[in-house]
């Protein structure tokens, strides 16, 4: 472990420790930290990197992403999807598989997992930790996920009939900090190839000792958890996280993942074991998956290492020559409004104060009294500075791909062209978002690889009528190779304006109705909108029953009343309703004297 962070020490001018320190203080405008230059100097700054950072981060994480699964080798055809309804059916109302698995079977259960992987997502907050891993990713270069087996997660389900034997224990998920995690391999770019991988962590003594009482560590390992400093291991992420409370009682724990393989060199089973400098945590076992729990995505990937690079590390010298130029032109501003004043002590007697209509007693003649007190001019301030600082902060903002097109800085005459002109300047961010869109699957692996061999429990299946749980037996579907597909939808930082207009439109050419049109329109648009969904499904009912009970009505009017039924397509459709409510009824009947005067008069 310490071998490993000797080598993240030794990557580019600083180490990754130190330059992700630096990088995240610059993220986040603590970008004069350190300077010694007075109290009374004003130190300006004009953070690009944040606005390059922040938009680069929402133009990558705002779309909603899904998972679909597909298992390799199995056939899926229109025979299959015929068989795979009806084994849903069967397996919906009450029932389940068994013998051999079929590939109707498959293709409803890769469903389901599919539909899980989004319940899983919003139980372990997904949308929050995949913003925490690119904001990570974009800072130091690495973004890490870490999917573990959790013990202590209540799943509401029991594994007998009078519910007193609680099922316990499902997957989590975090982001880890590249500072804590070390690489077996360094120079090995992917992760599932890596000979081991060892995550650290600062936690309290007392959790890691009743962990380990869990575990059934003997009392003497337990005893020798200690409490250690933080000195000896590089650890916490941030200028802020070397800092631990003085009565801070943690201890470093490592987890350390490794294969082992078979004497024959064909199989392997992952392995893991958690350890403190002096003791075990929990003895080696194996966690059951094919693969690494772990997901990586690199910014700037590097050749021949596992570590990526972020792109604040070269921007900090363009920001660090904006700030100065900024705050140097503030201070020549501020002497040219507040020069320096020379009081002739010998002439002024009195104490010299800014208050307005001052009164001073000068002593001497007309010459003495003109030159007891004078204001020193400084040099005249260059121009070009401004200009210069602008310029720098455009190209900056400009050559990272943060343009006016980019950041929304344009004025809206053609909303159609200023899309155009933002999928445009996003172009080169396509290649950043299929490294984080390839992570996600990732992590989608990851996470079917700890079903298909952890899962012995009915799983959560929701659809349009309602909430199931499906039978899952990890020994029927552990020999499934699953693969994962990442369905990508439109980002809302244009979809909703661009959405509400082309749904307008649609309306008022009567493309679609008043019902599809609150059911399609952006959530949050318009409050409490089930309501008024409500209504409108009760006022379609209501036509569809009117409509109904008069299309026989409109056909005699068609053939035996040209004229009246000429009229009455003259009316507007909210007429044609009240018609057709007073006159419905007659049943391929020609109309009686009352109907068609009711007809005439309305």
């Amino acid at each position: 472990y310490k071998k490993g962070n000797e080598y993240k020490e030794s990557i580019g001018n600083k180490g990754i420790f130190e330059q992700s320190k630096i990088n995240e203080r610059f993220y986040i405008g603590d970008q004069w930290h350190g300077v010694r230059c007075g109290n009374d100097k004003p130190l300006v700054r004009r953070n690009v990197i944040k606005r390059i950072g922040e938009q680069k981060l929402s133009s990558i994480c705002t779309a909603p992403v899904a998972v679909s699964y597909t298992a390799e080798g199995v056939p899926d055809n229109k025979n299959v999807t015929e068989e795979r309804r009806a084994a849903e059916q069967a397996i919906l109302g009450g029932g389940d598989f068994v013998g051999n698995t079929e590939p109707s079977e498959v293709a409803f259960m890769t469903d389901v997992l599919s539909d899980y992987w989004r319940i899983t997502a919003e139980r372990v907050k997904f949308d929050a930790k995949k913003e925490q891993l690119l904001r990570n990713c974009y800072i130091s270069g690495t973004g890490i996920a870490y999917t573990y087996w959790d013990e202590t997660i209540e799943t509401g389900l029991f594994a007998d009939e009078g519910k007193t034997q609680a099922i316990k224990g499902d997957i989590n998920f975090e982001v880890l900090e590249v500072e804590n995690v070390v690489f077996g391999d360094p120079n090995n770019e992917e992760i599932q190839n890596q000979p081991f991988i060892i995550i650290s962590q600062r936690i309290d003594c007392a959790e890691v000792r009743r962990e380990a009482r869990r575990n059934r560590i003997s009392a003497e390992d337990i005893e020798n958890i200690k409490p250690d400093g933080a000195d000896g291991y590089r650890v916490n992420a941030g200028t802020i996280g070397e800092q631990e409370p003085t009565d801070s009682k943690r201890v470093t724990v490592l987890t350390k993942f490794w294969k082992e393989w078979n004497k024959e060199g064909t199989d392997y089973k992952v392995m893991c074991t958690r350890v403190t400098e002096n003791a075990y945590v929990r003895k080696p076992w194996d966690i059951g998956t094919r693969l690494y729990p772990l997901a990586k995505m690199c910014w700037l990937p590097r050749f021949s290492c596992a570590y990526g690079d972020s792109e604040i590390t070269y921007m900090i010298p363009n920001q660090i020559a904006i700030n100065r130029a900024l705050s140097a032109e503030i201070w020549g501003i501020m002497k040219t409004g507040m020069p320096v004043t020379i009081v002739n002590g010998d002439i002024v007697t009195d104490q010299l104060t800014n208050t307005p209509g001052q009164v001073l007693k000068v002593f001497g003649g007309t010459e003495d009294v003109a030159g007891a007190i004078r204001h020193v001019q400084p040099p005249a301030f260059a121009g070009q500075l401004i200009t210069a600082v602008d310029n720098l902060a455009s190209n900056t903002l400009s050559d990272n791909g943060a343009n006016d097109a980019a950041l929304g800085n344009l004025r809206p005459d053609n909303a159609a062209a200023i899309i155009q002109l933002r999928e445009a300047a996003l172009q080169p961010m396509q290649l950043i978002q299929n490294r984080f869109y390839s992570c996600i699957e990732d992590i989608a692996r990851i996470w079917a690889d700890f079903w298909l061999h952890n899962y012995d429990r009915p799983i959560k299946y929701e659809k349009e009528d309602g909430t199931y749980f499906v039978p899952f037996h990890s020994s029927r579907y552990d020999k499934l190779l699953l693969t994962a597909r990442i369905d990508v939808g439109s980002s809302p930082l244009w979809d909703v304006s661009s959405t509400v207009a082309m749904l307008d439109g649609m309306l008022s050419n009567q493309i679609i109705n008043k019902q599809q049109y609150l059911d399609r329109i952006p959530a949050g648009i318009v409050p409490n909108i089930t309501g008024l969904i409500e209504d409108a499904k009760a006022e379609m009912e209501a036509q569809a029953q009117a409509q109904q009970g008069g299309g026989d009505i409109m056909q005699i009017l068609a053939q035996q009343y040209p004229e009246l039924y000429a009229k009455f397509n003259s009316l507007p459709p909210e007429q044609q309703q009240v018609v057709l409510a007073k006159i419905s009824g007659g049943q391929g009947q020609p109309m009686t004297q009352e109907q068609q005067t009711t007809l005439q008069e309305v």
